[in-house]
């Protein structure tokens, strides 16, 4: 999911676009899901008609852009910390097996 930019006519910078109506709602989502009685992948094919690793794509692009974190910095913080911590856990496993 790129991001696309618009040009100001006067200045020529590029300016980001709003998020869409489907971003706002993973972020929400992200926000309430587990308040919810069912389990997160049931309500995310659910809600969004996804699979868990399309809705994980999406929301991964998601939480890389300016306009994401401006909408809702503690979700997209706070997403962003658990992927980090996701990936030196795994990239730590990956190197204790390999026998460094």
């Amino acid at each position: 999911m790129g991001r696309v930019l618009a040009i100001g006519l006067w200045t020529g910078h590029a300016a980001p676009v709003a998020l869409s109506k489907m971003e706002m709602l993973l972020i929400e989502f992200e926000r309430t899901w587990w308040a919810d009685n069912q389990p997160k992948d049931a309500a995310i094919a659910e809600q969004f008609s996804l699979t868990t690793a399309e809705y994980y794509e999406q929301i991964h692009a998601l939480i890389d852009s300016d306009e994401a974190l401006e909408h809702d910095p503690l979700v997209v913080r706070r997403l962003r910390r658990m992927r980090d911590r996701r990936r030196r856990e795994r990239f730590g496993e990956i190197a204790d097996s390999s026998g460094s």
